[in-house]
Parts: C-alpha cells; sequence; structure tokens
C-alpha cells in the first residue's frame, strides 16, 4: 500500500505522495502542491528540500555514513584511486581493467589545451585569484569545442566531453598557479598518471623535472578522492541548476567553480589554515583559542568543525587525519600547526560545550595540512578541491543531460517588497 501525508490547509485538506529512497529515507512529494492549493513551502537555504533523485552518493549524516555508487568511502580510500572513483560516478559502475584503461588513456589524449589558450592566461594580471582564472579557462575551453552545444551530438560524444574537462581541469590549475608566480607554463607528460601529472605541471622547472615520491601522489589522489562528490551542496546543485537550463558541461562546470569559490564551501580549509597560523602567531598552542571560541563576547570561531549535513564524525575527516600523520612521518616533516591541530581536536571532542553542539572535525580540519606540507599554497586550495570535486559534478550534469523529461530548475519565492506603487517622475521626487 502507498503511503501519502495529509495536510491541512484551513478547511482544506489534501494527500501528498510519499516516497522512499533506495536507503529507506522518506520524502512528502510536493510537486503538485501549488496546482492543487496555490500554497508553495518556505525552506530558507534549501535544508529540507529535495531539489532531484539521483543515484550517485549517499549520506547519512547522522550515523557518519558517505557512499559513492553504494560503496563505503573507507573502502575506495583505501583500496581504490581517484582516476577508477571519477569512472564510478561518472559511469554507474567500478570500471573493468579494459575500461579502467581506455578512460586513462582518453584521459591523457585530452589534457593538452588548445595553444590559443595560452594568450587568455597571459592577459590575466599578476594578482589573479586561482579560482577567477579556473572558472574563466574552463569556459573559454569551451569555445574550442563547438559540439559540446550540439544537443543531439551530448549524448553520444559524451565520454569525450567528460574525459577532456576532467583533463583539461588539472592541466588549467596548474597554468594558472605558474601564472601567479611568473613561471613559466608546462605542459603534462603523456607517460605520467592524474596526480602525477598535476604535481609535474605544478612544481617541476623546465630543466629539472619534480622529484615526486610516492607518499606525496597518493596524498594528493586521496585529497582528489575524497572530495570527488558530497550529495547536493551548494556547488554540485549550481551545476545541476545551470545544467538544467541546458547550457553546456564547460558552462556547467564553470558555474560550480564559482559556486565553490567562497569560503564558506570550498575556501573552508584555507580558513582552518589561517586561523591555526593566528594561532601559532600568538604563542597558543590552541587552549587560549578553544576557551575563546566558547565565549560569544570574543568573537573567536572554530574553523573546520561541524558540517551542514554531518551530526557525527565526518567520515573523510578520519581518513585524511591519518593521511595526514602518514604523510609527516613518511616526509619526516614536521609543522606546528598540525601540533595544534591535534591539540583543538582533543580540547572539543572532550569538552561537553562542543559534543553537545555535535561540532566533529570535517575534512576542511586536516586536508589544508595536507596541502600546506604538499607546498601548495592556500590560494589553490579551493582549486584542489574543484579538481577533486569534477567527477561529482560530471556526473551530476550527465543525470540532468540524461533525464526525458528534465525540465528546467525554477525555484519559487515569497515576496516581501513594496505593493502597487505608481511611478513618480524624476522632478516630483523628494
Amino acid at each position: 500500500m502507498s503511503e501519502s501525508a495529509k495536510l491541512t490547509i484551513g478547511s482544506q485538506e489534501i494527500e501528498l505522495p510519499v516516497i522512499r529512497g533506495s536507503e529507506d529515507e522518506p520524502a512528502i512529494d510536493i510537486s503538485k502542491l501549488r496546482a492543487s492549493t496555490g500554497f508553495i513551502t518556505l525552506d530558507d537555504g534549501y535544508g529540507n528540500t529535495g531539489s532531484c533523485k539521483s543515484d550517485i552518493t549517499f549520506i547519512d549524516g547522522e550515523k557518519g555514513i558517505l557512499r559513492y555508487r553504494g560503496i563505503p568511502i573507507e573502502e575506495l580510500a583505501e583500496k581504490s584511486r581517484f582516476v577508477e572513483v571519477a569512472w564510478l560516478l561518472i559511469h554507474g559502475k567500478l570500471p573493468t581493467s579494459e575500461e579502467l584503461r581506455g578512460f586513462s588513456d582518453l584521459l591523457t589524449q585530452n589534457q593538452n589545451l588548445h595553444e590559443d589558450m595560452k594568450h587568455h592566461f597571459e592577459a590575466f594580471p599578476a594578482m589573479a585569484h586561482p579560482m577567477a582564472i579556473l572558472s574563466s579557462m574552463i569556459n573559454a575551453s569551451s569555445c574550442f569545442y563547438p559540439g559540446l552545444n550540439d544537443k543531439e551530438l551530448r549524448v553520444d560524444r559524451f565520454p569525450i566531453h567528460s574525459a577532456r574537462l576532467l583533463s583539461q581541469v588539472r592541466t588549467i590549475a596548474a597554468f594558472s598557479y605558474r601564472k601567479s608566480r611568473g613561471l613559466p607554463i608546462l605542459y603534462p607528460k603523456p607517460e605520467l598518471k592524474y596526480s602525477e601529472n598535476f604535481l609535474h605541471m605544478m612544481f617541476s622547472e623546465p630543466y629539472r623535472d619534480y622529484q615526486m615520491s610516492d607518499v606525496v601522489v597518493r596524498a594528493l589522489d586521496l585529497i582528489f578522492l575524497l572530495h570527488a562528490d558530497h550529495e547536493q551542496n551548494c556547488s554540485t546543485s549550481t551545476v545541476r541548476m545551470v545544467a538544467s537550463s541546458q547550457a553546456n558541461m564547460f558552462a556547467s562546470a564553470a558555474a560550480g567553480v564559482c559556486a565553490l569559490w567562497g569560503p564558506l564551501h570550498g575556501g573552508a580549509n584555507q580558513a582552518v589554515v589561517e586561523m591555526l597560523e593566528a594561532i601559532h602567531a600568538d604563542s597558543d598552542d590552541g587552549s587560549r583559542f578553544i576557551r575563546d571560541a566558547k565565549d560569544k563576547t570574543k568573537g573567536k570561531r572554530l574553523m573546520g568543525f561541524g558540517h551542514r549535513v554531518y551530526r557525527n564524525y565526518d567520515p573523510r575527516a578520519r581518513i585524511i587525519k591519518k593521511a595526514c600523520d602518514d604523510l609527516f612521518d613518511a616526509l619526516e616533516h614536521s609543522d606546528p600547526l598540525l601540533d595544534i591541530a591535534k591539540t583543538l581536536e582533543k580540547a572539543a571532542l572532550e569538552d561537553d560545550y562542543f559534543i553537545e553542539r555535535k561540532l566533529y572535525p570535517n575534512v576542511d580540519f586536516y586536508s589544508g595540512i595536507i596541502l600546506r606540507a604538499l607546498g601548495i599554497p592556500t590560494e589553490m586550495f579551493p582549486v584542489i578541491f574543484a579538481i577533486g570535486r569534477m567527477p561529482g559534478w560530471i556526473a551530476n550534469f550527465k543525470e540532468i543531460l540524461e533525464e526525458p523529461h528534465s525540465r528546467i530548475y525554477r525555484p519559487r519565492q515569497i515576496y516581501t517588497g513594496q505593493v502597487n506603487q505608481s511611478y513618480v517622475p524624476v522632478d516630483e521626487r523628494s
């Protein structure tokens, strides 16, 4: 027997269908609410609104669960690599060895930018933020592939377009970094794998290649993997919103970059590092900061703790904390910021103030420390996030592309402005 919910509005009572996802999460379908009653719902920030049905990622924030296509993030982090996870997200299943090899080859074949793109890089000022360059250049790159805008070819050419975007985003990111440093651009090498190639393009010198260790490559690859998708967050829902207008894949991803740029989203790990640097500069081991963070009059905020979705320990945070320790041990590296971070985490996990508010560490808390250890500057942190999140954006774009009856996203609003005003000529206005 199908479930339903009853809604009473004055003397009117209507039945609304109840639907359940594959993990038994319930939802009330209000798709026809306005048509049948004239009412809409108000949900500021969409915290209680399901904007779509999706097969890609499942999160249970209460239990601290994250799964890509049904596979726990812990298993993928231990056993898989970013390129394999990208295929999983985009194509819906783990690849065979032949599919993975073909996908890797496709990434290699499409990693170079059109030579004319170099002129665009030269036009940016030296102080341009890498996220501004990334968004602009993703959009600019689409101009060289007119087939992107051909509605009939989008599905047929999707494998090539998606591989091209996933591959070129790291090339654009590395070029933007070198532009900001006044360094010559380095091209990708076909013999290097995905994360290795990014490190090469970032840090090699014209006559001396960057000497990368397996542990460094693995740490960066893991950061990409852990950020590959995260349900309908701000940037992903932006990608779907833009894609619903039938904009091309590159334009939709460029919009996602812009949404990700904000400090409340992709810039969060940068905010963590800046907080830790300020604590260190204040000769504090973190104890004073914890005390001040509980005092609302002090204006101190503990960055990297708490999450819009998770009311438990972010499963990605456990993985990345261990990766951070492993990286530092392998490199015999030390960083006072890591010591401060551990002090903050220990205090917060034992303090009733934070426990009652369910403020657990999230993935941003340790990822910035890893990136810092790899030599990646803080302004590049959200760019790294964007590279990692690209498979999720592409997968969500694909769901819109393949939806037979998809319609343009068009949220409603509650108007609170003035009513029934008349135009007043400029010389009569006081």
